[in-house]
C-alpha cells in the first residue's frame, strides 16, 4: 500500500484541472483588479516570461512538440484581492487609491525569495506533501532561468529532500499540462491572447494543486490508514498554539500588519475578546470573496465591525454610511469616490444575486433593499460564481476530541485548509492545519514503508 502511494506522481493529480490562467509581471494593479472581478478563481498566478525563441544546442527532441522555444518564463508569485486591499490600506496610497493602482503587480509580491521553486512534473506525490501553499505545474526549462535542461529524465527527489526544502521556506511548487500545438495553433493562441490567457507561455498552459486536493486525495484512501483517522486531534498532537489573533474591538487599521501577515502564510486571523473567546475570524479566504471597497472598511472600523461589513449578505447600511461619514471626517475624499464608486459597482448585479437565493433568504423577512453603497461578496462578480466561495466572518470551529477524518471532511466542506479548536465555553485552543494533518499521513506511509 505505502509503496502505491509513494509511486504516485504530480501529474495524477493534475488530471481535469482547468488551465492556470495567469498575469504578467508588468501588469498594472487596475489591470489585475479588473482580472480578479471577473475571474472564478480567488488569486491568479504571476509569471515573469522572456519569449524569445531559445533552444538548447544539446537537446536533440522535437521542440514543436516539446515546446523548448518557451523561453524563459518563470511563476513569480500570485495575487488576490487581499494583497490589492491591503495595498490601498497603506498611508501613502489612501490619499490617492487610483494613483495607487496605476503601479505594477509586481509591488504586490512579497519579497521573500524561495517562495516559488521548480519542479518535475514526473516528480513523487510525496515529494509536495509538506506544502504548505500552492503548487503549478510548469517545464523542466524553468528548473534553473538561466539554462534549459536537456531532454532526459531527472530521478525524482528524496522525501526527506523534499521536505526539507519545503522547511527551509518553498511555498510554492511549479510543474505543464501536456499540451501540443502546432505552429499555426500556437499563432492563433497568441492572437487571441487576453490579459489572464492560459496561454501567455508560447501556447503553453499550466494548472495548479492545493493542499485541499492532496486531503481529498487521502480521504479516497482513508481505509487504507486506520486506525489513524479515527484518533482525535489531541492525541496526535496537531493542534497548534502557533496562531494571529486581534481584539473585537480594536481598529482593523491597527491589525493591518496581522491581516498582511495572514495573507503571506494563508492562515486566518482569530478575532476574539478580552476573555479569550473566539467570536469570529479575519481569513484570507473571507476578504478574498470582496472587492477593493473593503479598503475603506479596514481604514474606518473595528475588528468587530469588519466582520460583519464583509458578511457574505453585504454591509449593514449603517455600516456603510459609517464608513462614509469617518472617510470624509478624515479627508480622504479621493478614497470616498472609489469606495462610492466601487461599491456601486458591485450593486449592478446585485439583484441577480439575490433573484438566486436560497428559500431560507426568502423566508427570513429581514432583509432590506441592497442601497447603491452596499457591497455583496464576490459571488456578485460573476452570476456563474460557485457558492462554494460565498463565506462568512463566522469561524469554523472543532473540539480537541474530533477525531481527524472528521476535522478533515469538515474542512473541506467549508473549502478550508484550517479548522480552529476551541473549549466548550469557546475558548480558544488552538488551530489544525491541512499541512499539520499531511505531516501525519506522511509520518504514517513512512512507518508502513
Amino acid at each position: 500500500m505505502a509503496v502505491s502511494l509513494l509511486a504516485r506522481e504530480i501529474s495524477d493529480l493534475c488530471l481535469g484541472k482547468p488551465a492556470l490562467r495567469s498575469l504578467s509581471l508588468t501588469t498594472t494593479i487596475a489591470e489585475a483588479l479588473f482580472a480578479l472581478k471577473n475571474s472564478d478563481d480567488n488569486f491568479l498566478s504571476v509569471w515573469s516570461c522572456e519569449h524569445t525563441a531559445k533552444t538548447n544546442k544539446d537537446y536533440r527532441g522535437n521542440c514543436e512538440e516539446d515546446g523548448c522555444d518557451v523561453g524563459e518564463c518563470k511563476c513569480v508569485g500570485k495575487v488576490s484581492m487581499v494583497d490589492v486591499i491591503c495595498y490601498l490600506c497603506k498611508d501613502e496610497n489612501l490619499l490617492s487609491p487610483s494613483d495607487a493602482l496605476k503601479a505594477p503587480v509586481s509591488v504586490l509580491l512579497p519579497e521573500i525569495p524561495g517562495m516559488v521553486v521548480h519542479v518535475e512534473p514526473t516528480s513523487s506525490l510525496t515529494f509536495f506533501m509538506g506544502v504548505p501553499k500552492l503548487f503549478i505545474v510548469c517545464s523542466k526549462a524553468s528548473l534553473n532561468q538561466d539554462v534549459l535542461v536537456s531532454k532526459m529524465t531527472l530521478p525524482p527527489p528524496l522525501l526527506l529532500d523534499a521536505i526539507d526544502l519545503i522547511l527551509q521556506g518553498a511555498k510554492n511548487l511549479v510543474v505543464p499540462i501536456k499540451t501540443r500545438y502546432s505552429s499555426s495553433s500556437r499563432r492563433k493562441q497568441q492572437q487571441k491572447l487576453s490579459i489572464t490567457s492560459p496561454t501567455i507561455h508560447n501556447g503553453r498552459e499550466f494548472c495548479w494543486l492545493t493542499q485541499e486536493d492532496i486531503i481529498r486525495f487521502f480521504l479516497g484512501s482513508i481505509g487504507l490508514f486506520a486506525p489513524l483517522p479515527a484518533l482525535s486531534i489531541d492525541t496526535l498532537g496537531i493542534i497548534s498554539t502557533d496562531y494571529l489573533t486581534i481584539d473585537y474591538h480594536s481598529p482593523a487599521i491597527s491589525e493591518l500588519e496581522a491581516i498582511s501577515g495572514s495573507l503571506a502564510d494563508e492562515n486566518p486571523v482569530a478575532v476574539i475578546d478580552s476573555d479569550g473567546i473566539l467570536i469570529g475570524e479575519l481569513s484570507p479566504f473571507t476578504l478574498a470573496c470582496c472587492d477593493e471597497s473593503v479598503a475603506a472598511a479596514i481604514t474606518t472600523l473595528s475588528s468587530g465591525d469588519l466582520m460583519a461589513y464583509i458578511d457574505c449578505g453585504g454591509p449593514p447600511e449603517d455600516l456603510v454610511n459609517l464608513v462614509m461619514a469617518r472617510l470624509k471626517g478624515r479627508g480622504l475624499e479621493a478614497m470616498l469616490q472609489e469606495f462610492t464608486n466601487s461599491s456601486c459597482y458591485s450593486t449592478t448585479s446585485s439583484c441577480h444575486s439575490q433573484s438566486s437565493s436560497s428559500s431560507s433568504d426568502e423566508e427570513s423577512g429581514s432583509s432590506t433593499p441592497v442601497s447603491a453603497l452596499q457591497r455583496p461578496g464576490k459571488y456578485s462578480r460573476s452570476i456563474s460564481y460557485s457558492a462554494r466561495m460565498v463565506r462568512r466572518a463566522e469561524a469554523i470551529v472543532c473540539h480537541p476530541k474530533s477525531s481527524l477524518v472528521a476535522v478533515m471532511i469538515q474542512a473541506i466542506a467549508h473549502r478550508l485548509n484550517y479548522v480552529w479548536v476551541i473549549e466548550d465555553d469557546c475558548s480558544l485552543v488552538g488551530i489544525v492545519r491541512f499541512c499539520d494533518v499531511l505531516r501525519v499521513f506522511r509520518e504514517s506511509i513512512e512507518d508502513m514503508a
